[in-house]
């Protein structure tokens, strides 16, 4: 589990085959590595992956083919959010993360407010029911808060505000009108739609 509150930003170096998926290499820069072992879950812009290698300031995890086919941002040269597995003693800053990525996201709007971003997302339609205003929802692993949510032809958009802490801590900076982005929905969200259709 995860909080959503991003730690430190790596910058994917290196992809190798294995299989029908690929060990992607992520330099790690100033994060601090001491506490991370083999076997280990970080979360790589919203997608957990376990660390299988670990260098001085890279760390290597596998991905597999289905993941590589519904998640956003994990090409050579990408910038990825990081963010190390929740311990019971942590603070939770955000809201319980999983690490299971639910779709990418289209940026439909994305400007400059001046004192914030405001970041309009399309998901597909059927995330639409989980998605609520004042909700929470994570984007690229960043746990945000809903502002505004739309039904559209196309889906369901979603609108939150970065601050400029957020902007300066995260890949948001690297993100533009018409990138696709990680989602995840709430898990909460997910468990009660999931009892509404039993009962």
């Amino acid at each position: 589990m995860f909080t959503g509150i991003i730690t430190g930003l790596g910058r994917i170096t290196a992809h190798e085959l294995i299989g029908d998926g690929q060990r992607i290499t992520v330099a790690c820069g100033h994060w601090p590595l001491d506490d991370i072992v083999i076997g280990d879950s970080i979360a790589h812009s919203g997608c957990c992956l376990t660390i299988v290698e670990k260098g001085a300031d890279v760390l290597r995890s596998d991905v597999s083919a289905h993941t590589l086919s519904i998640v956003a941002g994990l090409g050579v040269g990408a910038l990825v959010n990081l963010e190390k597995s929740l311990t019971l003693a942590d603070k939770l800053g955000g809201h319980l993360v999983t690490g299971h990525v639910d779709a990418t996201g289209l940026i439909t709007q994305w400007k400059n407010l001046a004192e914030s971003w405001l970041m309009e997302v399309e998901v597909p339609a059927h995330l639409g029911k989980f998605i609520a205003q004042k909700g929470s929802i994570t984007v690229n692993g960043v746990s945000l808060t809903v502002n505004e949510v739309d039904d559209v032809a196309t889906g369901t958009r979603f609108q939150v505000n970065v601050i400029p802490h957020t902007f300066q801590v995260t890949n948001f900076a690297e993100l533009a009108r018409g990138h696709r982005v990680n989602i995840e929905i709430d898990a909460i969200a997910r468990y009660v739609e999931r009892m509404t259709q039993r009962a």
